[in-house]
């Protein structure tokens, strides 16, 4: 790969019907940032992420059920950081956030889900926050711009998030379609893009994207039953690697 150290990639099958599955039963993928240092991904479902940086867990957009897929969150390390893009059931879920908080848990989301938990950090688009030594967290917009679709993710109220763990960054693109603002989006070494209209992107949307971002690495995501099977021929010119996980 270019420019980024993919060290081990392991596939693992996440459990499928009624039964849940524990943290180790997905697939994950791991990369070094420019320090040497490793960062997990675990594909959860949907839009949901697990991190794991040095010990520290970061979980994006947590959610328990999604279709017959089930995720116990009891069963997973407590959590360092919360990050929720918005409101919507498939990313906001009150009983995953419960079971993944410490006292020490910080969660950040937008305002609307800020009111809505009771509690919470809130970052707006444009946002960006030094949270220690290892971890940058920027908002990003994320918003439909389709006519017809505007209703679902509305411009100004949802976020994106880039994560700059250790130098590596990450860009959690959210609920959103390929914007403008994404022309603004730089220096990206992995790429979780949405694909699933008429509440996302296209694929043609999201190869777009990609093409505009130029990540190194990228994640179709939250695509239910979108055929995205064709997303790595499409990009395969461009020096980009896709991975296809269970993100449905």
């Amino acid at each position: 790969m270019k420019n980024i150290a993919l060290l081990i990639m392991v596939s693992m099958m996440t459990s499928c019907g009624q039964s849940s599955a524990h943290s180790d039963d997905y697939e994950t993928d791991t990369f070094l940032t420019p320090n040497g240092r490793a960062v997990h991904i675990h594909a959860l479902t949907h839009a949901s992420i697990r991190i794991e940086f040095e010990g520290q867990e970061i979980e994006i957009d947590p959610v328990c059920k999604m279709g017959n897929r089930t995720i116990d969150y009891n069963k997973f390390p407590k959590a360092d950081f919360i990050i929720v893009t918005h409101e919507h059931y498939d990313h906001l879920d009150t009983a995953a956030i419960r079971m993944l908080s410490k006292k020490e848990t910080q969660l950040i989301t937008n305002q609307h889900s800020a009111e809505m938990l009771g509690y919470g950090t809130v970052m707006a688009n444009g946002d960006r926050q030094v949270v220690n030594d290892w971890l940058t967290i920027e908002a990003v917009p994320a918003y439909n711009t389709t006519e017809g679709h505007q209703q679902f993710h509305p411009k100004g109220r949802d976020n994106g998030f880039i994560l700059t763990i250790d130098g590596l960054r990450i860009y959690i693109a959210g609920d959103t379609e390929d914007i403008p603002e994404m022309a603004n989006v730089k220096d990206i070494d992995i790429a979780f893009l949405p694909c699933n209209q008429p509440y996302t992107m296209t694929v043609d949307q999201l190869v777009r994207t990609a093409k505009t971002i130029k990540p190194k690495v990228v994640y179709p995501y939250h695509y239910s039953k979108t055929d995205i099977s064709g997303i790595p021929a499409l990009l395969k010119d461009d020096g980009i690697d896709v991975f296809i996980r269970h993100f449905e």
